[in-house]
């Protein structure tokens, strides 16, 4: 290859979006490959939390409970992230694979249950004749939890496996890019699989549902390829004790606030997700916008976090305070809701768009940068990253499904009372319940505000006392 066409080559990587992400331990070619299964992942939540739960409820008739019900089946195994994280840290195996492993199954249990799950719908949904009780509930609901673990084994095991592979100073960028290959996903899947299912039967249902499982097994497997260095184990070192995940757990609790900051995820994860289902049917049904112009909410959503995944990165790579940047987060997510909840009153359509892009910028910076305070918990020994990772991952999760339930719960219960003139005319409207809602995200920030605090105190001291910069890598990166 010519001088010129060397140079020409590098110019165009280094105009890739994240291009400065690689490094010689992973390079780029690597890092892209490997981001396949953020891909994956985002298809398969695509697959339960949008298209299936519409197939279910429309197309099938089931009741709008046994549908809540098999969307929560996923989030109930989150927790257990913690636990596979830990067990990837201490896996033994004579090739030396740690994170591979674990990959591996949780894709061939990812496949497994998107492969069963159109034929159990059909049961489900009374189209085959069977004498069984319960006989749907049971195969779907396995279904559903069955592609839940895949997804957070595949995505822990992922994660934990490139923040391995990155250096301190590319893993900040190297989230980004996982977070941006995530919504990727999301975004074509929704596109194709909503083209493909236009004239819906059960028939094409199995077909697509199918289809999907075996992209999902192809993707990974692309991903999964050469990723992780052979280090072969001596029989002592595969038959040595292997440490206790309670001990483990201690060790990570006694690194630096480890409670403190999950509850921080927890309560802000909850305060950004609350509304996740109460958006679009804000706008439509509050300010009167079509179809298509709710539609766009998304894209303006994922606009706003797309732009803090990036700021974000560039901000700790350079050494910025993850604490600090996570309260910037929550104060944007302040604004953000208040724009909502304003939006009705002044009947402003603009200002709403306005809320929407605000909620994505505050809850994507909050998520990359409580990621990053994750991972400075110094470990003891036995508390690894896939430890770290999975207890982020629990906690994130777990307050997701939660909140979301617990919104749609608010604003059923709060519009029933306020239009049934209980609290006086002013507030007989349908706008009581969501304003009620958005008015318990912020009380929420607020809280998790005052959590926080001590974490930022901790961090400016311990960082003033060393004498250093500050400066820190981001290890990981969340659901």
């Amino acid at each position: 290859m010519s001088k010129g066409a060397q140079v020409l080559k590098q110019f165009s990587i280094s105009m890739l979006p994240f291009s400065d992400a690689a490094s010689d331990d992973l390079p780029l070619r690597q890092l892209l490959r490997l981001s396949l299964f953020q891909v994956s992942v985002g298809m398969a939540g695509v697959m339960l939390l949008g298209t299936l739960n519409r197939v279910m409820i429309v197309e099938l008739s089931v009741p709008a409970m046994i549908v809540a019900i098999m969307i929560a089946l996923p989030v109930l195994s989150a927790p257990f992230r913690a636990l596979l994280g830990f067990k990837s840290d201490h896996h033994r195996s004579a090739i030396g694979w740690k994170r591979v492993p674990y990959l591996w199954f949780g894709t061939l249990w990812q496949f497994g249950g998107l492969a069963a799950m159109p034929a159990s719908l059909l049961v489900l949904g009374g189209d085959t004749v069977h004498n069984v009780p319960f006989a749907g509930e049971v195969l779907a609901g396995l279904a559903f939890l069955m592609t839940g673990i895949g997804m957070h084994m595949t995505q822990t095991a992922g994660l934990a496996l490139a923040a391995d592979r990155a250096t301190d100073d590319t893993r900040p960028r190297v989230v980004a890019l996982l977070y941006v290959s995530y919504l990727l996903g999301m975004a074509v899947s929704a596109i194709v699989i909503g083209w493909l299912l236009r004239d819906f039967n059960g028939m094409l249902l199995i077909q697509v549902v199918q289809g999907t499982a075996v992209v999902t097994i192809t993707l990974n497997v692309i991903a999964l390829w050469k990723q992780e260095r052979v280090r072969p184990m001596s029989k002592e070192e595969r038959e040595a004790p292997t440490p206790s995940f309670r001990d483990a757990w201690a060790d990570l609790a006694r690194g630096g606030k480890a409670g403190r900051l999950l509850a921080v995820v927890f309560l802000g994860t909850m305060a950004f997700n609350m509304q996740d289902v109460l958006l679009e049917p804000y706008g439509g049904e509050i300010l009167g916008l079509s179809v298509s112009a709710t539609t766009l909410l998304t894209a303006a959503w994922a606009g706003g976090a797309l732009l803090a995944f990036g700021l974000a990165g560039r901000g700790l790579a350079r050494g910025r305070d993850p604490y600090r940047l996570i309260g910037a987060g929550l104060l944007v997510g302040l604004a953000a809701f208040s724009a909502v909840i304003f939006a009705a009153p002044l009947e402003s359509t603009v200002l709403f768009f306005a809320g929407a892009i605000l909620i994505g910028f505050g809850s994507g910076l909050f998520s990359v940068s409580t990621l990053t305070a994750a991972m400075l918990m110094p470990a003891q020994g036995l508390a690894g990253r896939g430890l770290a990772l999975g207890a982020w991952g629990a906690a994130q999760a777990t307050a997701a499904g939660v909140s979301i339930a617990i919104g749609g719960t608010l604003r059923d219960v709060v519009n029933a009372k306020a239009m049934s003139g209980a609290w006086g005319e002013p507030l007989m409207s349908p706008a009581t319940g969501y304003s009620f809602v958005y008015h318990t995200e912020i009380a929420l920030i607020f809280v998790t505000l005052i959590v926080l605090g001590p974490l930022v105190r901790f961090t400016q001291s311990t960082i003033h006392q060393s004498g250093g910069t500050g400066r820190i890598g981001l290890a990981d990166f969340p659901t």
